[in-house]
Order: structure tokens, then C-alpha cells, then sequence
């Protein structure tokens, strides 16, 4: 129930990711725009492999650590870091906050020698390279996309984006809840696991696939409306154009992530594509002093969320 909780809290805090781009542009409403990317959210278990839950559930900790207090630790870490930036409006990653919790935890337990240290240091290294490789899709889809259509008018452009918008939200919100669904499924099937109810060999049963899909749809039903409106406007103004290419960027992104069995950061992943689509039009479009404060939430993230993991670890082992 706290790993669906988090789920849940997951998808409300992350639906900016989903949605920042195509509400800041006008294109679709809010309220509507929660529905359209709670729908791909949920549908994203039809199109992608179990690779990410797998790395989850095996190649963070070692399996032989996990047991409930770990796994308690590790989800309370990752919940109480995404309330406080939740309620504070910073987009950070929910995603290396379960990573930081799963690490505290574990540490807690059996020291550094329960850490999968190349699982690890893989899901370090995309705390860069997702942004970047997000950043460097996005403005180069930008700078193609004015070659192509340099004859046409800004009216005509922002018409035919606007259209497309909805092709690219839909892409960004299936890569979302491809990536980020999965990581609560590799938690609560690496629990059931140490529990011996998987058997021998390490599998995620469909019913926590389905369950841990609702719970990222309901949590993006919700909303992040803080979040959104940093995302969506404060670090760079969007047009329909740009905001097609910031999706684009990011979806690609995501599924070669998910197809690779990187659990990486949704959050960091759009920053990157917005930021991107902001310095092809000018360095001075972007609000570098917001993206700065983002990046700083960014590092600490996994940090402070495994010391609150660790702390409400060895609070569970002495409840018993």
C-alpha cells in the first residue's frame, strides 16, 4: 500500500513532465490535458518491456538485503523528499529520490556492500546525460523544424503545431509512465520476492503491473499545478513549435531509456528538452537562475532522500 502510495504521488508529482509543455502553450486546458496524459500513463504497460522494474528490483540492492523495513525506509525516503518539493514548486526527480531511499535504506541495513555498484553508478550517470541528450533532441529538432518550415507564416506554424502537440504529448506521456511506472513495480515484486512468493527467478506478475499503472494514471489525474507552472513557463516562454520539439526530444529520450533498462528522471528529461528549445531561440530565453535552482534539487536528491530513508529504517527496526 506505501509503494502505490508513492506511485500515486509519483504520477500527481511528475504530471508536469507530461503536461507542462502542451498547457503552456494554450494548446489543450489543463483539466483536459490531465486526462489526455493520465491515459498514455496508464496505457505505456502495452508498449514497453519490464527492463527498468527488473534494474529496480535487482540492480540497486542486492536482493538478499531487501525485506519490509528496507523496503518501508526506502518508499518513506523517496515520499517525504517529494512532498517537501512538491509543496516548495521544484521539479525534482522522483524517480532518484526511490533510487536515493532504495540506497539509504539498504546502507542502513548491511553498509555499502548491499549497493549493486554498476546498477548505481547507471543510474547516476543519467542524472547527466538525460537532461543532455533531452537538451541536444530539442534543439536540434528546433533548428530543423525552422529550416523546414521558414516560408510559412507564425500563424500557419503554430497551426500545424498545435495539431501535432497532441501526437508528441501522447509520446511524452506514454515514455513517462513507461519509465516511471515501472520503478514502483520493481519494488513491491522484489518485496514479494524476498518473501518467496516469485519462486526461484525474479518476475513482476501482471497484476502489479496493472496496479502500479492505475496508480501513476489517478496520480497524473490529480495534477502538479505548482510544478507545472514552473515548468511551463518560468524557465522559458513556448510557442506550439517549441513545445512540440521539447516533447519529441524528451520522448525519444524516455524510450530509449526504458528499452535499455534506465531507470532515468522524467523531470530531468523535459528540463533538458525545455531548456534546449529555449537556448536555439536565444541564451538570454532562458531563465538560467530557475534552471540553476532546479539542477541544485537535482543533486541533493538522492542524498537527502536516503538519509530519510535510513532514518525511518532503524524508526521500523525498532518498532519491530
Amino acid at each position: 500500500m506505501v509503494a502505490l502510495a508513492f506511485d500515486l504521488l509519483n504520477g500527481l508529482h511528475d504530471a508536469a513532465n507530461s503536461i507542462a509543455t502542451i498547457v503552456s502553450t494554450r494548446v489543450l486546458k489543463p483539466q483536459y490535458a490531465v486526462f489526455w496524459a493520465a491515459f498514455f500513463n496508464f496505457a505505456a504497460f502495452l508498449f514497453f518491456g519490464l527492463n527498468v522494474a527488473q534494474t529496480v528490483g535487482t540492480g540497486i540492492i542486492t536482493p538478499e538485503v531487501i525485506d519490509d523495513h528496507v523496503i518501508f525506509g526506502a518508499l518513506m525516503g523517496a515520499i517525504i523528499w517529494n512532498l517537501l518539493t512538491w509543496a516548495l514548486g521544484i521539479p525534482s526527480s522522483s524517480s532518484h529520490a526511490l533510487i536515493g531511499g532504495l540506497v539509504g535504506a539498504g546502507t542502513a541495513k548491511a553498509g555499502l556492500g548491499a549497493v549493486v555498484w554498476t546498477g548505481l553508478i547507471k543510474t547516476g550517470s543519467a542524472i547527466v546525460l538525460s537532461p543532455a541528450l533531452g537538451f541536444i533532441l530539442a534543439l536540434v529538432l528546433v533548428l530543423a523544424v525552422s529550416w523546414i518550415f521558414v516560408r510559412k507564416t507564425p500563424i500557419a506554424v503554430d497551426n500545424i503545431f498545435r495539431s501535432l502537440q497532441f501526437i508528441s504529448a501522447s509520446l511524452y506521456s506514454l515514455g513517462h509512465g513507461g519509465n516511471d511506472a515501472q520503478k514502483t513495480m520493481g519494488i513491491i515484486a522484489v518485496l514479494l520476492f524476498s518473501h518467496g512468493r516469485l519462486g526461484a527467478e525474479f518476475y513482476v506478475p501482471f497484476w502489479v503491473v496493472l496496479s502500479c499503472q492505475l496508480a501513476m494514471g489517478l496520480g497524473t489525474l490529480l495534477g502538479g499545478w505548482r510544478i507545472v507552472h514552473t515548468m511551463g513557463s518560468k524557465i522559458t516562454k513556448l510557442t506550439p513549435m517549441q513545445g512540440f520539439c521539447a516533447e519529441t526530444g524528451g520522448a525519444i529520450t524516455l524510450f530509449l531509456a526504458t528499452g535499455l533498462g534506465v531507470p532515468v528522471s522524467t523531470t530531468h528529461t523535459i528540463t533538458g528538452a525545455i531548456v534546449g528549445v529555449g537556448a536555439a531561440r536565444r541564451v538570454s530565453a532562458v531563465r538560467w537562475n530557475i534552471a540553476k535552482n532546479i539542477v541544485v534539487a537535482w543533486v541533493i536528491t538522492m542524498p537527502a532522500a536516503g538519509i530519510i530513508a535510513a532514518i525511518f529504517y532503524a524508526l521500523a527496526r525498532a518498532a519491530g
